[in-house]
């Protein structure tokens, strides 16, 4: 994801949810609506979660330090951790709170045409606000599927902004369904189980992001393409005949670090093997220009060793090897 594809969206969902969260409260102070109050505060949660969104972007621009060789980028996946932390707590868990007072201590909704009015103009500045994110979105997903982009995009913004829009445009639905219910018939019992249900939704969404922000921080691999795409460029056919065996990490979104161990000839001087390690290095960076941090290390290939397999102890994360009982 482009950096300026990001914030372009991110900015279009802080400016409506501005303008959205101000609006809804003032519907609350005139109707009393508790879905009005659980909508205010998870607009104004969301405007919250786009500010941390462009913080984090700015600061994984930083440069590389000593004490953080491989620079910041995944500052941009801590503060969209974050993100579905503010969304979980403050906009999903006051909205079932609020929803379950309105339920036990529920009061008829006074001058309702405030917030059907509210609903309405929310409804519009969201979709283009979601209209934004699904434009900018698309330029990425190739053929992928929303649930897939959302799945395995290794920048965050986009995946966050889409499905908080979502939300909120959901959300929207069952405000207004609520409050409508309630003016209807006369039963302010309907604004608050419209209000938990915004909430629950709230929370599932919190709970979609947080695991895919967590696998992120984690650390994922390149893609199934981009890892053919660096195979395919490794190999020249002469000097590098193989890959043997290779991993690559996300440092960031668009920046990854790809270690391999690549086959040579045995007959191959010193010389030849670091040129040849220097020109798959330029080809790599020329097929995927994020691979920025390269490592490949020349060994003879041996169909005796690649015949047993890969090493689980020799594997990041593999089992360790037990100590000897005194």
């Amino acid at each position: 994801m482009s950096a300026s594809g990001g914030t372009k969206a991110i900015v279009a969902a802080l400016g409506a949810n501005l303008a959205i969260a101000a609006s809804k409260f003032v519907a609350f102070a005139f109707s009393g609506s508790s879905s009005m109050l659980a909508e205010g505060v998870h607009s104004l949660a969301d405007s919250g979660n786009q500010f941390l969104l462009l913080i984090g972007g700015k600061k994984a621009q930083r440069e590389a330090t000593p004490q953080h060789p491989f620079g910041y980028g995944r500052e941009r996946f801590i503060y969209a951790f974050l993100v579905s932390i503010v969304l979980f707590s403050i906009g999903g868990m006051f909205a079932v709170y609020e929803g379950y007072e309105k339920i036990v201590h529920p009061h008829e909704l006074e001058n309702w045409y405030w917030p059907v009015g509210v609903l309405l103009f929310a409804v519009v500045a969201e979709g283009f606000s979601f209209r934004t994110a699904i434009k900018e979105s698309n330029e990425l997903r190739g053929r992928l599927s929303w649930a897939q982009f959302i799945r395995r995009a290794k920048a965050p913004e986009l995946p966050v902004v889409l499905l908080e829009d979502f939300g909120a445009l959901i959300g929207l639905v069952l405000a207004l369904l609520g409050v409508g219910l309630a003016v209807l018939t006369g039963d302010g019992v309907w604004d608050g189980i419209g209000t938990v249900c915004i909430g629950v939704l709230l929370v599932l969404i919190a709970l979609v992001l947080a695991a895919e922000t967590k696998s992120l921080l984690l650390g994922e691999a390149a893609g199934l393409d981009v890892i053919k795409e660096i195979e395919k460029a490794t190999v020249d056919g002469d000097t590098v005949t193989g890959v043997i065996h290779m991993r690559t990490l996300h440092l960031g979104p668009e920046e990854l670090l790809v270690a391999a161990k690549i086959a040579v000839q045995h007959d191959d001087t010193a010389a030849e093997v670091a040129n040849a390690i220097n020109a798959a290095e330029a080809r790599i960076r020329a097929a995927v220009p994020i691979a920025r941090v390269i490592y490949l290390e020349p060994d003879i290939y041996s169909e005796a060793e690649a015949a047993k397999g890969p090493d689980p102890a020799a594997t990041p994360g593999g089992p360790t090897p037990h100590a000897t009982d005194h």
